[in-house]
């Protein structure tokens, strides 16, 4: 399935839903204390992830994306997986190793994640992830590969990470910060044994940070799956957000006659390379509203209406950096 990642379900969908804001208590989405409530345990966020699961495969939805990060997605994903009696083959899972979650359930923890690229690592993550999904594991992906923590020069874990393509598993990497492009373009050029290590990548692709496209569509040329992330920027391109610098993406959306996240999706699911569009929906309202983005009209001149709002990347790293977890 060289371009393909679960997008062949009833729907023929190619959105799919990451988990990073429903396997925990915190995360860094604009309004997101508001979409939790005030029950936080992790028996209320397992209902809550379940509720949208169940929405989204009813919708077609095949791919599913975790993260030993995430909080408990991975054990939210496998009780979800079990207790509806879907088997291996019947859906996509994809994880991710590299950060280790520490905030103990706590909203207000002071760091929330470390990030370790090392081999001893991967191996312990690697076997965490396998406990919990099984054979239903099919992508696993570096988390948020940089040139600053030298992953792609590491010989060992690359020894490791072809051992396990050799075994069956799909390898790729995520991608973050402002040099994502060139950092896709070193992991393409990677071989071991004389074959080429990965074949997927997931990067962040919105309306205000375009900068890995045309990377991302040599990756496609390639044969590699492209997974588009934060596609609504972490809500800044969703309803809530009224800074002014977005007056003119919020009009825009209103002369389409739909909310700014689903003008959001609509853009990302028009990009010819990308195999997988992720929602990154915490409520199943927040879900439902991803899934009109399938339907939206989308054209050229709309497109060059969005390709102006671009940020330059290092603008758009640096706010996001800056958004608080709530």
């Amino acid at each position: 399935m060289p371009h393909t990642l679960g997008n062949s379900g009833p729907a023929g969908t190619s959105l799919g839903l990451g988990l990073a804001a429903l396997g925990r208590p915190g995360y860094i989405t604009l309004g997101r204390a508001g979409d939790m409530g005030p029950d936080r345990s992790v028996q209320a966020l397992e209902h809550r992830a379940h509720e949208v699961l169940d929405a989204a495969y009813h919708a077609g939805v095949r791919y599913f994306d975790a993260a030993r990060s995430y909080g408990r997605a991975e054990d939210f994903l496998a009780s979800w997986l079990a207790s509806r009696g879907i088997k291996p083959g019947e859906v996509v899972v994809g994880s991710k190793w590299g950060y280790t979650y520490t905030a103990d359930w706590n909203v207000d923890a002071e760091r929330h994640e470390v990030k370790d690229h090392s081999v001893s690592t991967l191996r312990r993550q690697y076997a965490e992830s396998r406990a919990r999904l099984g054979a239903h594991l099919g992508l696993y992906q570096i988390h948020s590969a940089t040139f600053e923590s030298g992953v792609l020069d590491d010989a060992l874990v690359l020894k490791e990470l072809a051992r396990l393509r050799e075994n069956g598993l799909r390898v790729g990497l995520s991608l973050s910060g402002p040099q994502q492009a060139a950092v896709l373009r070193r992991a393409l050029d990677i071989r071991v044994d004389g074959r080429p290590l990965f074949s997927c990548v997931q990067a962040t692709w919105n309306v205000l940070e375009r900068s890995v496209g045309s990377a991302l569509a040599e990756a496609h040329a390639s044969g590699w799956g492209v997974i588009l992330k934060e596609v609504v920027a972490n809500g800044r391109l969703g309803p809530r957000d009224e800074h002014p610098a977005l007056h003119p993406f919020r009009a825009l959306a209103a002369e389409q006659k739909t909310a700014p996240d689903v003008l959001a999706m609509a853009a990302a699911l028009a990009q010819p390379w990308a195999s997988i569009v992720l929602s990154g929906a915490a409520t199943v309202a927040q879900l439902n509203s991803h899934l009109h983005a399938l339907t939206l009209p989308y054209d050229e001149a709309l497109d060059t209406c969005l390709r102006g709002m671009a940020e330059a990347p290092q603008v758009y790293w640096t706010t996001r950096s800056a958004l608080p977890w709530n």
